[in-house]
């Protein structure tokens, strides 16, 4: 399993970075000062980290220095949306650069990329009985090939990334079609009609009354 470090400070940041990588798969931890954060990473192995900037003691930047040499990808989540502080963020290494306030759903799309980047994803999304190969870009229920379409798929993997979290209709269209939503909701309402009915999960795909859809998972 995927193991990313959380370094934040603010609590209810932290608790809510924790929740929605669990419940997207990932193993997590969290630490809210950088002296502990080196001490973390120096006895353990982590396949990813975010990093606050603004942290007691050593901040995030002087942390970044001693990680740079690890190899271990680094996203920076932080208040500080100034352009020298991004560009100092990513010239002293790190990946990424997010700044508070942030959607869930651009995070882990953000992970995602970056562990992809370092090829640490893990190789099958389990749920239930359907089984997501993501290097071939298959689906199986029940041990059964299920013939999806590109979009399809790839909004399946959007809901599996984002288990239990409502996601707007606008977010759906702009992370699968890769367009600006302009306020149609049929395609995707078509697109998770037949995805719900390839794979059964006419309850476990629920509309969310004026939002768009979640995916329920109580596993």
């Amino acid at each position: 399993m995927v193991r990313i470090l959380i370094v934040e400070d603010e609590k209810p940041i932290a608790d809510l970075l924790d929740m929605s990588l669990t419940a997207a798969g990932y193993a997590c931890e969290c630490l809210d000062n950088g002296a502990a954060a080196a001490d973390a990473v120096e006895h353990r192995r982590w396949d990813l980290i975010l990093l606050d900037v603004m942290l007691p003691g050593i901040d995030g930047f002087e942390l970044m220095e001693y990680l740079a040499p690890l190899n271990v990808p680094v996203i920076f989540i932080t208040a500080r949306s100034g352009v020298k502080d991004r560009i100092k963020g990513l010239r002293l290494g790190a990946d990424d650069y997010i700044v508070k306030p942030f959607e869930i759903a651009e995070l882990l799309a953000r992970v995602e990329t970056v562990l992809r980047r370092y090829h640490k994803t893990d190789a099958n999304i389990v749920l239930g009985d359907v089984v997501v190969d993501v290097h071939s870009r298959t689906v199986y229920k029940g041990g059964e090939l299920v013939s999806l379409t590109a979009k399809e798929y790839s909004l399946l993997v959007l809901f599996l990334q984002n288990k239990n979290i409502a996601l707007f209709r606008e977010t759906i269209y702009e992370r699968v079609w890769e367009n600006e939503y302009m306020g149609d909701s049929r395609t995707v309402d078509l697109h998770v009609q037949r995805l719900r009915r390839k794979l059964g999960w006419q309850e476990r795909i629920c509309a969310v009354y004026k939002v768009g859809y979640r995916l329920e998972v109580n596993e």
